[in-house]
């Protein structure tokens, strides 16, 4: 094999290699900001299950999420 050929080679493996690096890298930051977006997905059902609990004292009383936020707006509007 040629040098030029097997320095080619080189150079390919160790772009290939530091491609791994950084798709694994990356792999891994998604996988936690995942993890942190499913905690936060869960804390805002919870949150929403507390409200509907809230306000539906009865099956006449109950309310949509719709109708509950028309009813409390903040305080910019």
């Amino acid at each position: 094999m040629s040098e030029k050929r097997l320095q080619t080679l080189e150079e390919s493996l160790t772009h290939q290699e530091q491609q791994i690096g950084d798709l694994s890298e990356m792999l891994i930051l998604q996988a936690r900001e995942i993890a942190n977006l499913s905690k936060e997905i869960l804390k805002l059902k919870a949150k929403i299950e507390h409200y509907e609990h809230d306000t539906s004292g009865s099956e006449e009383s109950a309310q949509s999420g719709a109708d509950f936020a028309a009813q409390n707006k903040p305080p910019h509007y």
